[in-house]
């Protein structure tokens, strides 16, 4: 049987056809690349550093006046029942409506640690005492020197001399003194001094009742003074000379 020399042609025309197809292909391949897929970054990797703040201290707040008044039995015990012969009033918590915020109004910062407040009085001669309690440190009587004038107008005493108020000793108790002045009744003196945790604020017009009451109550000591060396105990002690010292001497 005669193969026909049409389908030998064909045949070989297909040859062709598939090779130049694949060779296509490999050309197609060879010249535009496929992009490979890139790697999706990680969580890990992206993700912005966590900074921690540094921690900061609150500032201690600071304390403020108290208008209620808690009963303070303490307080009310260091109040004598009489002085000089004549009672001692000291009032029930329940029966006046001050409250240490009222007094603490008078003393600047220093008020706003009163505590608790106890009130008491003579009735003839006229003597008022307030006694508080004070939180925190412990007040010297010479942290008063700023509220005098503030403590004065606060037992209504205005006062027509701008600084009439001097450091006295009383008993054992270094205090401030207001005197006698035009500005008050006759006879009126004004006190205020402080015993560590307690602050007093007295006014009278009888000085022996006055006293007397500033002395039974605590207080800060006065400070002692130191004795002042004579002249002849600082001088130097006069040597006599030897005999060999006056050796040769005419």
């Amino acid at each position: 049987m005669t193969i026909s020399r049409f389908v030998v042609l064909r045949a070989r025309g297909t040859v062709a056809l598939v090779l130049m197809a694949i060779g296509t292909v490999a050309a197609c391949s060879t010249v535009q690349p496929t992009p490979s897929p890139q790697p999706t970054p990680s969580a890990a990797t992206t993700a912005t550093p966590t900074i921690t703040p540094e921690p900061t201290s609150s500032p201690t707040p600071a304390p403020t006046p108290r208008f209620t008044n808690e009963p303070d039995e303490e307080l009310a015990g260091l109040i004598p029942d009489s002085v000089a012969g004549v009672p001692v009033v000291v009032a029930a918590f329940e029966d006046f409506g001050l409250t240490p915020g009222d007094v603490g109004l008078a003393y600047g910062d220093i008020g706003n640690r009163f505590e608790s407040l106890a009130l008491a009085y003579v009735e003839l001669p006229r003597t008022t005492l307030y006694a508080v309690r004070v939180s925190g440190e412990p007040v010297d009587t010479a942290d008063l020197r700023p509220h005098l004038a503030t403590a004065g107008r606060y037992v209504g005493i205005a006062g027509l001399d701008a600084d009439p108020w001097e450091t006295v000793t009383v008993g054992n108790n270094l205090v401030w003194m207001r005197p006698e002045d035009n500005a008050t009744v006759a006879g009126t003196h004004v006190y205020t001094w402080s015993a560590g945790e307690f602050i007093f604020l007295l006014i009278g017009v009888d000085e022996t009742i006055n006293r007397a009451l500033v002395a039974a109550l605590p207080g800060q000591p006065a400070p002692t003074p130191r004795p002042t060396p004579s002249p002849a105990a600082s001088a130097p002690a006069s040597v006599a000379p030897s005999p060999s010292d006056l050796a040769g001497v005419p």
